[in-house]
């Protein structure tokens, strides 16, 4: 029993003399370590900012310069659409959506700010390359564009092989040469043809797009909904039936993904639609519908006013507390209200 004592007594001593050894290296990897999450502290605050706006013709007319060319129709929309693309993947701590280390992969705000600017790059790419540089069905289709909006469409998470920011920078540089080519007077193959039913069209793109941020955002209170899928042709129908009343919730984990998606796609429309004031001023004057453009962008500039909370707050609505989402929801139904309104008086003769 004794030496039995006395043998533990020796492993003991013996685990503790290791652990003197070791304890010189794991003070070293603790401190590394602590450095390591205080710096990725610091970089995930300031990667957490949003970037600021941009004058939008100003950019266009010192390109333009720089390039040795004259602005033409089509010339701001499209050096807009590249500058906001470059914005996305540029900013502070560069593209996040697909890392995988920290600090970016602890952070969720920014990722999903890029994923709402995203969406209106690849709608308007789409626009161009199927609307904007097409005169009819039948024309032809711009081969830059046709490189363009396809990588804008690529995966918006893939870390490597290929990654998406080298996806991205394709479809941006392909943009760029569309943007040369169009300013060009010896190249009439590229073109962009400022009408109000091209306009148009993309509008209700954009409509469609604020329409379902609107809902997303309302619905972070929870509020009962009647079902008005097929309201107003009664002969419309449906693959599998709805309840006619049912509660549609965001859920709680989701409130400030749906918030900054918002803000994303608020920044990136607020500056497409400046863009679009100069390239059509002239289909809009004929209209009387440039002062309704201008309400909405106001409504959009409403939109990216600073948050000074440092969480999304998520109050019910007359509450105490505040409800961000809902503030955002104002202001997008109503870009979204001076959206249809502007369709409409781009349809009228």
């Amino acid at each position: 029993m004794f030496q039995k004592l006395a043998d533990l007594v020796e492993i003991i001593k013996e685990r503790f003399e290791d652990m003197n050894t070791g304890s010189s290296l794991r003070n070293t990897l603790m401190a590394g370590l602590a450095v390591y999450l205080l710096v990725s502290l610091v970089l995930g605050y300031i990667w957490s900012s949003e970037p600021d706006t941009f004058p939008v013709q100003q950019h266009a007319n010192s390109l333009a310069e720089e390039l040795g060319i004259e602005p033409v129709v089509g010339f701001t929309t499209s050096v807009t659409l590249k500058k906001i693309a470059e914005t996305m993947l540029d900013k502070p701590g560069g593209y996040l959506s697909n890392d995988v280390f920290p600090p970016g992969l602890w952070l969720d705000n920014i990722p999903n700010w890029e994923y709402g600017v995203l969406v209106q790059v690849r709608d308007l790419s789409r626009a161009l390359r199927k609307d904007f540089s097409r005169s009819q069905s039948q024309s032809t289709q711009d081969t830059d564009l046709e490189v363009a909006e396809p990588q804008f469409h690529f995966d918006n998470d893939s870390w490597a092989v290929p990654s998406t920011e080298s996806e991205y920078r394709r479809g941006i540089k392909a943009l760029t040469n569309y943007s040369v080519r169009l300013a060009n007077p010896a190249d009439d193959k590229s073109q962009f043809y400022a009408r109000a039913d091209n306009l148009n069209q993309w509008l209700l793109d954009v409509e469609t797009r604020l329409g379902s941020l609107s809902q997303r955002l309302s619905a972070s209170v929870g509020k009962r909904r009647l079902n008005t899928d097929l309201a107003g042709d009664t002969a419309a129908r449906q693959s599998t039936a709805s309840p006619d009343d049912q509660e549609v919730k965001t859920p709680w984990s989701e409130i400030d993904n749906v918030f900054y998606e918002a803000r994303g796609a608020s920044w990136s429309l607020l500056h497409i639609l400046k863009a679009i004031e100069v390239d059509f001023r002239e289909i809009l004057v004929k209209k009387n519908a440039l002062v309704s453009l201008r309400q909405i962008i106001r409504e959009l500039e409403g939109a990216q006013e600073e948050v000074w909370s440092p969480v999304i707050l998520n109050g019910s609505g007359f509450g105490l507390f505040a409800n961000h989402s809902l503030v955002m929801a104002s202001y997008i139904s109503r870009a979204n209200a001076g959206i249809s309104d502007l369709r409409n008086l781009l349809s009228q003769g």
